[in-house]
């Protein structure tokens, strides 16, 4: 019987490797992914997910996190108990081994077909005719001071001091809404069900350097509402177009910059183009430092104000940790289709640069 049963736990673990390899080849056809899964699978998929988890009011993804990380910790001391007290004989070695190895397999499987196979899709530059190109530092300037205008005149409209922003649940509600209204004109930014919570983790967030994040085994999208409030409505944005299947995070920052930019709100206006600014920026600066310090001083009193409060909120919670998690995660992104890494989310730029040509406006 015993000898029975190792040879099924190989068996399936042949079975779960054969699985793994058909989804690594289908990675290699974008179009097929693009038709049979992106469009017509996982909106099914998602939406089921939301069905069940939409309604509850706490992230139940960050719960089995929670509980996840709890689970390895407690295996890995038991191991190393063992271990140090030599109870570990081969044949229990190799029985936890292969358990080990079924467990990754099947997270690898169902991150995949949950989600995850997002990132080898066509995506949001073939559903808009886009082909983002190299540009030219004059391109780039160009794209600045169409931001600075956008961004001081956003402003504006908030109001001459200080802008009360409404509690999270309204700006996720108003997120909702802002692709509700970027649908009419872009069709496949349709969704049924949506599910935007905040993150049980955001104190934490501070210190590791994340906004949000998508969570592909729940299809909720959780946002850190502890930062400064006019980040959080591009960032919900953002989330929600992980949700919707934009994979890669040049994709998501350029879907949430449509949606933004459709709300009727202008506090959703203001949050995406001074997001945007910062990423065109940043880059200029690289470019011509000259050219990037000449554009700050051009912002509204009121802008430079909120620049200043997010890089203190950001000083305020740097530490030694931050930079190696956000290398690992970098390298995360370099194994999912994103080659430049962290860099992918500044590739934004090149969408923006490409859309304003084709269509004239930002």
């Amino acid at each position: 019987m015993k000898s029975k049963g190792k040879k099924s736990g190989w068996k399936y673990l042949l079975v779960l490797f054969g699985v793994v390899i058909i989804i690594k080849l289908f990675s290699f056809f974008p179009s097929a992914i693009e038709e049979w899964y992106s469009t017509k699978l996982y909106p099914v998929i998602a939406a089921l997910l939301r069905f069940v988890t939409g309604w509850v009011p706490f992230s139940i993804g960050d719960i089995i996190y929670a509980f996840a990380g709890i689970w390895l910790i407690v295996r890995i001391y038991k191991s190393v108990r063992a271990l140090l007290k030599k109870k570990i004989t081969k044949e229990a070695f190799v029985q936890s081994f292969r358990r080990t190895v079924i467990v990754i397999l099947w997270i690898y499987i169902l991150f995949n077909f949950l989600w995850a196979m997002n990132y080898e899709r066509l995506g949001i530059a073939y559903q808009l005719k886009l082909v983002p190109a190299a540009y030219s530092t004059a391109e780039l300037k160009t794209l600045t001071d169409s931001l600075i205008y956008k961004v001081n005149t956003e402003r504006l409209h908030l109001g001459e001091s200080s802008f009360k922003y409404p509690g999270s649940n309204e700006i996720f509600k108003e997120a909702k809404e802002a692709y509700d209204s970027a649908e009419k004109k872009y069709p496949f930014l349709h969704s049924s069900v949506m599910s935007v919570k905040g993150s049980m983790y955001g104190q934490l967030g501070n210190y590791l350097g994340f906004l949000g994040y998508y969570n592909p085994f729940t299809g909720e999208a959780q946002v850190n509402t502890t930062v400064p409030a006019f980040v959080i409505p591009y960032t919900a944005c953002h989330e929600i177009g992980h949700q919707l299947g934009y994979g890669t995070e040049d994709e998501a920052n350029f879907s949430g910059y449509l949606a933004a930019k459709s709300s009727k709100e202008h506090s959703f206006h203001y949050s995406v183009y001074f997001d945007l600014f910062l990423y065109a920026n940043r880059e200029l600066y690289s470019r011509d430092s000259v050219a990037a310090k000449q554009n700050y001083k051009l912002l509204d009193t009121l802008v430079k104000k909120d620049i200043s409060t997010y890089r203190k909120f950001l000083e305020a919670h740097r530490n030694p940790i931050e930079p190696y998690i956000t290398m690992l995660y970098g390298k995360y992104l370099e194994a999912n289709n994103q080659p430049n890494g962290m860099e992918t989310y500044d590739e934004v730029i090149g969408w923006l640069i490409a859309y304003q040509k084709k269509y004239g406006e930002l």
